[in-house]
């Protein structure tokens, strides 16, 4: 359950985060639909397959891999990865990478300065990749940040256990 937890801090974190990030929407020529918002921000995938143009701007958290490890004499270690989708929309060729980086920029200062979510709980490590994708077609505009998270291990019940003495 750690990396769902992780995903939720993530999440709330995020959206905390960019809300004041205004971005503009795709409307419908002659609806009153809204013009522009901030992210919304989802964990693992879009709320329906079909409508993943009809969701941008959004952020996409995505657990990838979990490693539980250790080392000869070390106590146990729990880490993962997330790889954050950034996807934003915009009319201009030169406006939409540039709100797309704005906003990888932003998650990217935000994580580092805060360094753990979850009240401390999940720690961000180094690297932290990030890229905005070249092949992207306009006026849809993607980009990514790859994360490392240290998570808490999970401990061994040794309550019914009996010691040979």
């Amino acid at each position: 359950m750690t990396p769902v937890f992780l995903l939720e801090n993530l999440q709330r974190f995020i959206q905390e985060k960019t809300a004041d990030i205004i971005l503009p929407v795709r409307t419908r020529t002659g609806s009153n639909e809204q013009k522009e918002r901030a992210a919304k921000v989802y964990k693992m995938g879009l709320p329906e397959k079909d409508d993943a143009q009809q969701q941008v701007p959004y952020i996409l958290l995505k657990f990838l891999t979990g490693l539980d490890d250790k080392a000869a004499g070390e106590p146990e270690e729990s880490s993962c990865k997330v790889r954050i989708i950034f996807a934003v929309y915009s009319e201009d060729g030169q406006d939409g990478p540039l709100a797309l980086l704005n906003l990888i920029l932003r998650v990217r200062s935000e994580l580092k300065k805060a360094g753990t979510v979850g009240g401390g709980q999940f720690v961000l490590e180094l690297p932290l990749e990030y890229i905005v994708y070249q092949d992207t077609t306009a006026p849809y505009y993607m980009g990514e940040i790859m994360t490392n998270w240290s998570i808490p291990t999970i401990q061994r019940d040794l309550g019914d256990i009996l010691l040979n003495a």
